[in-house]
């Protein structure tokens, strides 16, 4: 009899969910902070040098740099802004939004004293001796824009202004004599005669004492000020000195026209994404796949929810790592579906197989995502604050993703499970009535894939040839034509223009020459219409440069160029962290898996996402797109991947062993280890194809800027469901079977610890 009341109760919290989700999904959206490359804006790595010989760095310093340069940010009006301490000595500035990139940049960059100086240079005052903070735009009793400030010592004013206000008058000069210059980041070369009378002269104000010397802690600065003129100088003034000198290590720019195309082009791409999972979810496992689809939409609200909580910054490696996340969410799906119908056609009952699915599911499950997870967590740990923001909603995703696609999955097939509406209805499994054995006649399940069944562990030996081929050409490869190393890993700077469409390589570089005498290394157009110019030059482009290069384009083609520097210092850094995140990531993935399981399989599943990331550097290397440090986020998401897909059928392996209880001779392993294979195919097929089609549709309809992460991680995908196949199980039974007539192999439970010990 049908327990209608179930049915019933699935509908009502899909419904509740569904209101739920609909009426605060907005509000949750527009509240996520969007990063530099998505709303524009800027991030510079500063190297905190001492002033003066002798100078300590220390925490106090780089805390009062950092409270500086807040103040310096804060009279911007920039909401969005985030300075942090580094260690050793560094400062990172991350200014999400900001309108005017070059006055943001001029302002940071003013690292210098500031100072108050007499026509002829000589130093009185510096920034100090002002009230911190004291500084504002105001109006004289006559209505005109005035500077309103505090000095510290009103006695010290006084003695200043009247040895300034006593200056003997020079008839030679332009100028009246008894002028208090304020300067920021003052040059001994340059003098007050030279910069008098410019339009845009280098000192920041020259205030007379009309009225005589003056003993007061209020001051008053008037002049042919403009409410902004004057809004200016109060910034400045305010901003005060920083008590160290900052070199800049790295940086990277982006217009506001680039971040808004990059948003629109991936939310496409990931619409589509979603949606092709989506459907192949319901066609191929039918009504589970409805209930896939529900526990997703689920996940995705989930995610973006915490995300806000945490208050995190939403970047475009993370809007890909969102959509990435629901490919591998589905996983957990699939493989709790393929148990089912595996169950199902064993001639068990629909409860039954769900009860044995949801049970035998949930290790593997745990340990596939445990591998991805301490993938992730290295690459935040050794990430750029781009790639953080990848690693970080990747965490995010495998944590929620176990929750809805485990738990939720259960509790709504569970109500139509236990209301019996399913139990005689295999076919909404996917399942067909010819393909269901009957227990009473003794008949077993013999798992086969599209009606065959496939004999991988005999042809072994030609998947190793091919690997070894593989390998061989690779080391020629990568010996000859070497990577095309993005400035991440080689310093210099890198220019993305959008353009018109109608300019090719030659007349950009031409108009570098011309216009900014700088000449590229290399210029490659690209974009959906060849809209995309992207230079790379070998040294860092300064600040000057970059801010007539902007102008330029900007004026140009109304849209702010992209502009990226790395000093060869952070790139060295950014190349070693590189290589310590994969090594750090295979130990842990090691030390995890010989835990879980034995030392034999973590061995041969790091050689297989070894295999796998040496194919895509093989691959970059012949097709020489650009290798920068977004791929290597792509390399240890396929790591994580890879050893996930490998998980799965280790899993499997060790469960058919643990049912023959003791393996004593090769040839009953291979049959083992070909049953798992062909049992955990689908699983396997089913998997990649879900997040190749988030990685294909990035790859095709995403942004320019992360093409080539796409079309890593699609290689990557690829790659890894053939390691893990054809061989990391290949070698492990190689290994393992060597000497197992003298050491037979066996798996003993545990009762409460979820896993084996050999």
């Amino acid at each position: 009899m049908v327990k209608r009341g179930r049915i019933v109760a699935f509908f009502l919290v899909v419904l509740i969910l569904a209101g739920t989700i609909g009426g605060t999904i907005t509000g949750i959206t527009k509240d996520i902070k969007l990063g530099l490359d998505l709303q524009g804006g800027f991030e510079i790595l500063y190297e905190v040098e001492p002033l003066d010989e002798g100078q300590e760095v220390n925490r106090q310093v780089l805390e009062s740099t950092v409270r500086s340069l807040q103040e310096r940010v804060n009279v911007l009006g920039i909401s969005e802004t985030n300075i942090s301490i580094e260690e050793p000595n560094r400062i990172r500035v991350q200014l999400a939004g900001v309108e005017d990139q070059a006055e943001a940049r001029e302002l940071l960059s003013t690292t210098a004293q500031l100072s108050f100086r007499d026509v002829t240079g000589k130093k009185y005052m510096d920034g100090s001796d002002l009230v911190e903070g004291s500084a504002a735009q105001s109006y004289s009793q006559t209505n005109a824009p005035v500077v309103t400030l505090e000095v510290k010592d009103p006695d010290k004013f006084y003695q200043v202004s009247k040895k300034i206000s006593n200056m003997p008058q020079d008839s030679s000069t332009p100028y009246p004599d008894d002028l208090m210059v304020i300067w920021m980041d003052y040059d001994e070369e340059t003098s007050f005669a030279e910069e008098y009378g410019k339009k845009d002269p280098k000192y920041i104000s020259a205030p007379g004492f009309s009225d005589g010397p003056i003993r007061s802690k209020q001051i008053m600065i008037t002049g042919d000020f403009t409410p902004e003129s004057a809004q200016r100088l109060a910034d400045i003034l305010n901003a005060g000195s920083l008590p160290v000198d900052l070199e800049e290590m790295y940086s990277t720019s982006v217009g506001a026209q680039f971040g808004e195309q990059a948003m629109t082009k991936t939310i496409i791409a990931g619409v589509i994404g979603i949606a092709l999972i989506f459907i192949y979810m319901m066609l191929y496992y039918r009504f589970p796949g409805v209930i896939a689809t529900v526990t997703l939409s689920v996940y995705i609200y989930m995610i973006l929810l915490v995300f806000e909580w945490m208050n995190g910054v939403l970047t475009l490696p993370g809007i890909a790592a969102l959509i990435l996340g629901v490919g591998m969410a589905v996983d957990a799906n699939i493989i709790t579906y393929e148990r089912i119908q595996e169950e199902i056609k064993s001639g068990k009952s629909v409860m039954a197989a769900f009860k044995a699915g949801n049970s035998r599911s949930l290790s593997t499950i745990f340990d596939a995502n445990i591998t991805t997870l301490i993938a992730a967590v290295v690459l935040f740990m050794f990430g750029t604050s781009s790639v953080k923001g990848f690693a970080t909603m990747l965490i995010v995703s495998i944590l929620v993703s176990f929750i809805t696609s485990v738990y939720g999955t259960r509790f709504f097939l569970g109500l139509w499970v236990k209301s019996r509406f399913l139990s005689k209805r295999p076919a909404w499994f996917g399942v067909k009535s010819k393909d269901i054995k009957d227990i009473a006649d003794g008949e077993e399940y013999d798992a086969k894939f599209l009606g065959r069944k496939f004999d991988f562990v005999s042809v072994r030996k030609r998947f190793f040839t091919i690997s070894i081929i593989i390998a061989v050409a690779g080391v020629i490869a990568l010996s000859t034509m070497r990577l095309n190393l993005g400035i991440d890993f080689t310093s210099g700077s890198r220019v993305s223009i959008m353009t018109d469409g109608e300019v090719n390589a030659e007349q950009v570089e031409e108009t570098f020459e011309e216009q900014f005498n700088i000449t590229p290394k290399q210029v490659v157009i690209s974009g959906d219409e060849n809209d995309i110019a992207v230079l790379r030059f070998e040294r860092v482009l300064n600040q000057d440069e970059i801010n007539k290069v902007k102008t330029y384009y900007n004026d140009k083609f109304g849209s702010e160029p992209n502009v990226s520097t790395v000093s060869p210092i952070v790139g060295q850094e950014l190349a070693k962290n590189a290589a310590l995140s994969i090594l750090y990531a295979s130990i842990g993935i090691i030390i995890y898996v010989t835990i879980r399981f034995e030392f034999f399989f973590a061995i041969t599943a790091i050689i297989a996402l070894l295999h796998d990331a040496f194919l895509m550097l093989v691959l970059f290397s012949i097709t020489q797109l650009e290798f920068d440090i977004t791929i290597i986020a792509a390399i240890l998401t396929i790591v994580g991947y890879s050893v996930n897909d490998t998980i799965v059928t280790f899993d499997r392996i060790r469960e058919n062993i643990q049912r023959r209880k003791k393996v004593k001779s090769f040839s009953e392993l291979a049959e083992i280890v070909n049953k798992s294979l062909m049992e955990t195919l689908g699983r396997s097929i089913n998997t990649v194809l879900t997040v190749v089609f988030a990685a294909v549709m990035l790859l095709s309809f995403g942004a320019t800027s992360i093409t080539n992460f796409s079309f890593a991680l699609v290689v990557g995908l690829l790659a890894g469901t053939y390691s893990s196949l054809f061989i990391a199980s290949q070698l492990w039974l190689v290994w393992r079977g060597r000497n197992i007539k003298n050491n037979p192999i066996s798996f003993e439970k545990k009762k409460n610890t979820g896993g084996p010990q050999v």
